[in-house]
């Protein structure tokens, strides 16, 4: 697991919700063991609502909130803790900074301490996020980034037990997004509690987290380690959603063997093929494309080259399967594997090689 990623307190959380909207039903229950917990999900699929239940900011209809071994909330012991006393931090997307206070009165205001001690903290908590130069400066005389920085060091200064962060890049352009999660990560770096990320990033999430959950129509369909979804992420949804663009329907057929429909092929696993296995995957970069078609090499299909399209720094190959679908290709411009040693051009006729180690089994 890489080492710049947030890892946080381990303070148990026990969650179970449930709520009924117009035409969609949430039901989310998890158990998070410390740490830093990523939330994946399509747009609609209850992952800011789960975070405001959580805090309190939205009530449930029914379910149970467990914050290290406190109830903040049971429907069935009428248990419904206020915000306040949760002692949850909650990063909203638009940072919800005071406008009639400067830097210094919105962090202050969030603070337990007074006198002396509040002015250390706060001057503090100006340092740790490079806001010494700022504290009179009001909201609106700051950058995204800038307000972004208060409105997380408001949160700290309230000695929160656990953070949750509700798409907290959403609001910035990509070169911001990137330099400030950085920035998170090392502002939070002696936060001693545990953080909850909210994200329609896959980029964000696998960087910040050590634990991934991702909720499908309200409800979870995977939990665990984050380099271990992407890896093999079990479920057709969460492959998707962790960025693989090639997904198709599968058949068993033998104990390592699976048909492909709509690739017109038969794919040749190194491992078990079990029997609630219905779909396949391969992500567009572990392709290989070969000129011509290689005697006793499994896993090979005949495609034509349907469009080419260029990045700033790689590029996409759009095939057909003659009949079929189409599939994704995607090669970095410099390198080892890149495309100044093989590009194909549209209308060519390739062969596709997938790897046995590279196909993503999925249910």
């Amino acid at each position: 697991m890489a080492s710049a990623r947030f890892r946080g307190g381990k303070m148990a959380l026990s969650v179970e919700l449930h709520k009924k909207f117009k035409g969609f039903r949430m039901d989310v229950a998890f158990e998070h063991d410390g740490g830093s917990l990523g939330i994946l999900g399509g747009s609609g699929m209850g992952k800011s609502m789960t975070l405001k239940m959580i805090a309190g900011l939205v009530k449930p209809d029914s379910g149970k909130v467990i914050v290290d071994g406190r109830t903040v909330y049971d429907s069935a012991a009428k248990i419904d803790m206020p915000a306040r006393e949760r002692h949850i931090g909650y990063l909203f997307q638009q940072y919800a900074l005071f406008p009639t206070m400067t830097v210094t009165e919105n962090i202050g205001i969030a603070m337990k301490k007074s006198g002396d001690a509040k002015k250390k903290e706060i001057d503090r908590l100006l340092e740790q996020f490079a806001l010494q130069n700022l504290g009179g400066r009001m909201p609106n005389e700051l950058s995204g980034g800038q307000q972004q920085r208060v409105a997380l060091a408001r949160i700290l200064a309230s000695e929160p037990q656990m953070l949750l962060l509700d798409e907290p890049f959403s609001a910035l352009d990509s070169f911001l997004k990137e330099q400030l999660l950085e920035d998170m990560i090392r502002q939070l770096s002696d936060y001693a509690g545990d953080v909850i990320m909210v994200s329609h990033s896959r980029d964000e999430i696998y960087q910040f987290c050590d634990r991934l959950l991702i909720l499908d129509q309200g409800r979870v369909i995977v939990t665990g380690d984050t380099k271990d979804i992407f890896d093999q992420p079990e479920y057709r949804e969460a492959a998707r959603l962790t960025g693989c663009k090639n997904i198709t329907e599968a058949i068993k057929i033998a104990e390592n063997s699976i048909e492909v429909p709509h690739w017109h092929c038969t794919l040749e696993m190194d491992e078990t093929v079990a029997d609630d296995i219905h779909a396949v995957g391969i992500r567009a970069h572990y392709i290989d494309v070969l000129t011509e078609k290689p005697e006793n090499m499994k896993n090979v299909i005949g495609v034509t080259v349907e469009n080419v399209s260029e990045l700033p720094f790689e590029w996409y190959c759009f095939f057909r399967v003659p009949n079929g679908e189409r599939i994704w290709w995607k090669v970095a411009k410099v390198g080892e594997h890149g495309a100044a040693k093989y590009l194909p051009q549209k209308g060519d006729h390739v062969y596709l090689h997938m790897p046995p180690q590279s196909v993503i089994l999925l249910k």
